[in-house]
């Protein structure tokens, strides 16, 4: 499949590990220019350095200029950004009883608010050009709430409602915009929360993940490399008539259609 993507620039926060990582490398294998972007600068750098083109910046997407900056470094290096990929941490765990305006206040800033500035300033130069990818690394969550993360279920579900609207005002502009929602994808995020649950129920890490995987139809936890393959396919030209979707890649696990 030609992807298209040879020459464009995209731009990936949150990618010096897990999801955004393996986005940025299938990104980069197609012949994108990319920009890795992380709290941590010197592992945004060094990651970059293992690709054909591509840079990497310390940005903390909580600081009021943090925008600005990324977007103008991104620029200077590389020209305009044509495929966006939102991406950001996870919120603590919690159940929705533990939920508190200012926690959700904190959750929505993470999961919605940072993502809003940066289409904000990179929207403008898609339309202008008449081709712009965003693809959003969401959860499973927002279509089958997570039990213990209320805070996830609800910041994603925000973003979801706010990307599906502006999809349809923008397709016709020639940029697509879409969410890829992972199940139980073996990252540190992931690891993270299956400690977190045997903490809380007594048990081992390794039987919490068993009882997880006998869940899945696949009856394993996917690989990062194998989600990543769907952002590169939305990113690509083979999606140019695909906008407003929400792309599972769960093995199964969520059991509407």
């Amino acid at each position: 499949m030609e992807t298209g993507l040879r020459g464009r620039t995209a731009l990936v926060p949150g990618s010096t590990a897990g999801l955004g990582l393996a986005s940025a490398r299938l990104l980069a294998g197609e012949g994108a220019n990319v920009v890795l972007a992380g709290r941590r600068g010197d592992l945004a750098a060094a990651e970059a350095a293992r690709l054909p083109s591509a840079v990497g910046l310390g940005v903390d997407l909580t600081e009021a200029d943090a925008v600005d900056r990324l977007v103008g470094a991104a620029t200077e290096r590389f020209g305009g950004v044509d495929v966006l990929v939102l991406n950001s941490g996870g919120p603590r765990p919690g159940g929705a009883t533990e939920l508190t305006p200012e926690s959700a206040a904190e959750a929505l800033e993470l999961l919605l608010m940072q993502q809003i500035r940066l289409v904000r300033a990179l929207l403008p130069g898609m339309r202008e050009r008449g081709w712009g990818r965003i693809v959003a690394i969401g959860s499973s969550g927002v279509q089958a709430p997570l039990e213990g993360l209320a805070l996830s279920n609800t910041g994603r579900g925000a973003l979801a409602g706010y990307l599906k609207t502006l999809a349809a005002e923008v397709a016709g502009d020639g940029v697509t915009v879409n969410m890829v929602l992972p199940g139980r994808i073996t990252t540190d995020r992931v690891a993270s929360l299956d400690r977190a649950r045997a903490d809380r129920t007594g048990t081992s890490p390794e039987e919490v993940k068993a009882a997880a995987e006998a869940s899945i139809p696949a009856r394993r936890y996917g690989t990062a490399e194998e989600f990543a393959s769907a952002v590169v396919y939305l990113a690509s030209d083979a999606a140019s008539y695909v906008t407003g979707v929400q792309l599972r890649v769960d093995g199964g696990l969520v059991r509407s259609y």
